[in-house]
Parts: structure tokens; C-alpha cells; sequence
């Protein structure tokens, strides 16, 4: 049986009302747009619903046993149908999965973690490392957010740049350009490239080409300490964002220089699936990244 679920406000009106005419006012309805439906429900239920008692008219027992089912039923209704609102922090309580880069997590997480627990005390986060190859894990919900350098390429996929990360080069305090650095001798030295698929070049390159030069890459790695870890006991160089790569260079106790060229910053990129584009949680979340990062590189400029 297929059942109008539009007759379900109708009955709620009736019932709350007591009449055809005072049911037809609160919907804003003709009266005999309303007698037809009430028409419809007595044939559906086999019930009359309403009947006659002097001059007014009185639920039969079946309808005074159901007011209170069919008001909380189109009162869910409703709901359902509401536009999304703020969630309520205090008592949400969700997993969310945030798969990210070692340098941006080293930066970001420690602020984050802080933000959500004063925040929203029944959230937990499952920070996860990048994988060595692109998957599907946004699009099948095994994770809610990636974030670092990369826009996707799946028109499912919504990104938001959050903000931008000039590019240095790191190195052992005693290293032979630690006293200057220009585009030659950044060329003739040995390098370290992180990349989590194993590159051997990286733009950089495409810089150096074009001036006749090429650097001598000794090694890719997966992540940025593993790459610091060996400049702090070699002559190689690292280059690396300036404000992400902070906590993980001065922990490795090397010094900075900057990029002896001009390039474009690297830019920190939010990826999530569309399904919670209009997630209020999920929103929420967004929001404490965003200002987790915001906060972050305005202390590292003003260091």
C-alpha cells in the first residue's frame, strides 16, 4: 500500500485542532482540500478519525490512541528536514581520521588535539601517516580529511587551501654553506628529497635545469625526520617548508638557509569527500584545522 505521508500533517492538524476548518487554517488550506484527505484517511485507516457530536466533532478511540505516535512522527519529520545546524560540542561524541604528512602533523596536531578536547571533550582523532600511492580511502569514508600539498583530481573531492609555506634549506649547523648559500653551490651539494613515493626530482629541478645546473640527489625518503636525521650527520641538504618543518629542524638541531631562487610557496591543501561539504561537525572540524594552522605560521612569523 502506497500512503501519501503529506496525509500525516493533515491528521496531526485534525487531531490537534478537532475540526476541518480549524485544521484547513493552521495549514493554510482550503476546508475541502482538508475533507478530502480526511476523506482518504478514514478509507486508509477504515477509522473515521472525526465524528459529529452536536456542533463540534470528537477523535473516535482509535484517534485519541494515535494523536501522540502521529504528533511525534511529523515532529521528527520535520526535523529530518531542518537545515543542518551548529552540533552541539558538548555532548558530540565522533572518530574522525586525518591522514597527513609527518612535518604537518609534528605542527599541527599538538594545537589541534588542544582545540578539540577544550571544545568538544567526546571527539577523538586517528591522525594516520600518507600513503606511498593515492587511494580511495576519502571516497570510501575511511578517512574524513587529508591534508598537505596535493589538490584532488576527482571532481567528489572538495580541498581548501589553508594557508602557504615558503621554502628553505636545512642543514648541520658546521656544513661548508652554512655561512652562505647561492644557486651553484646549492646545486653542487648533495641532496636528501622527501617523497613519499620514492621521486629522485622534484620541481626545484626543473629550476636548476633551466640555469644549465644539476644537483647530485643521494637518496628519497618517506619523511622529512628521517631526511633531517641524516643532515645532521652529513653534508647533505634538506629543503623543506620554513614554518611546518620548524619543530622538526630545531629538534634535529640544524640551522636554516633560504631557497638561494625564487619559488613559489607550497601551499597547505584540505581534501575531503563532498558527502560532508555540508557535515556541521565535520565543518566544525575544518574550522579548528584552519585556525590550528592560522595560529601556527603567525607565530613562526613573528618569531
Amino acid at each position: 500500500m502506497q500512503v501519501d505521508l503529506n496525509m500525516l500533517t493533515v491528521l496531526d492538524a485534525l487531531l490537534e485542532e478537532g475540526s476541518v476548518m480549524g485544521a484547513a487554517e493552521r495549514l493554510h488550506l482550503s476546508s475541502p482540500a482538508v475533507s478530502r484527505t480526511l476523506g482518504r484517511l478514514r478509507k486508509v485507516t477504515g477509522d473515521d478519525i472525526l465524528v459529529r457530536a452536536g456542533h463540534a466533532m470528537v477523535p473516535t478511540p482509535y484517534a485519541t490512541a494515535i494523536r501522540e505516535d502521529v504528533h511525534g512522527l511529523v515532529r521528527m519529520a520535520h526535523e529530518v528536514l531542518l537545515p543542518a545546524r551548529k552540533p552541539n560540542l558538548a555532548t558530540l561524541e565522533r572518530t574522525f581520521t586525518i591522514q597527513c604528512h609527518d612535518t604537518l602533523a609534528a605542527l599541527l596536531v599538538p594545537a589541534l588535539v588542544g582545540r578539540v578536547q577544550r571544545q568538544a571533550p567526546g571527539v577523538q582523532l586517528r591522525v594516520l601517516a600518507e600513503n606511498s600511492a593515492d587511494t580511495d580511502d576519502l571516497r570510501q569514508g575511511r578517512v574524513d580529511m587529508e591534508l598537505g600539498g596535493g589538490r584532488p583530481e576527482s571532481p567528489e573531492i572538495e580541498s581548501a587551501a589553508l594557508g602557504h609555506d615558503p621554502l628553505v634549506v636545512a642543514m648541520r649547523p658546521g656544513h661548508p654553506c652554512a655561512d652562505g648559500l647561492d644557486f651553484r653551490a646549492y646545486a653542487e651539494q648533495p641532496h636528501v628529497l622527501v617523497s613519499r613515493r620514492g621521486r629522485l626530482r622534484a620541481p626545484i629541478d626543473d629550476l636548476l635545469a633551466a640555469e644549465g645546473l644539476d644537483r647530485r640527489v643521494v637518496a628519497a625518503v618517506a619523511t622529512l625526520a628521517v631526511a633531517l636525521q641524516i643532515a645532521s650527520s652529513s653534508d647533505v641538504l634538506v629543503t623543506s617548508t620554513a614554518i611546518l618543518s620548524r619543530p622538526l629542524v630545531e629538534a634535529f638541531g640544524l640551522i636554516t638557509r633560504p631557497l638561494p631562487v625564487e619559488s613559489e610557496p607550497a601551499a597547505i591543501i584540505c581534501n575531503w569527500h563532498q558527502r560532508y561539504s555540508s557535515d556541521p561537525a565535520h565543518s566544525w572540524l575544518r574550522d579548528q584545522v584552519r585556525a590550528a594552522i592560522e595560529e601556527a605560521i603567525e607565530e613562526a612569523v613573528a618569531a
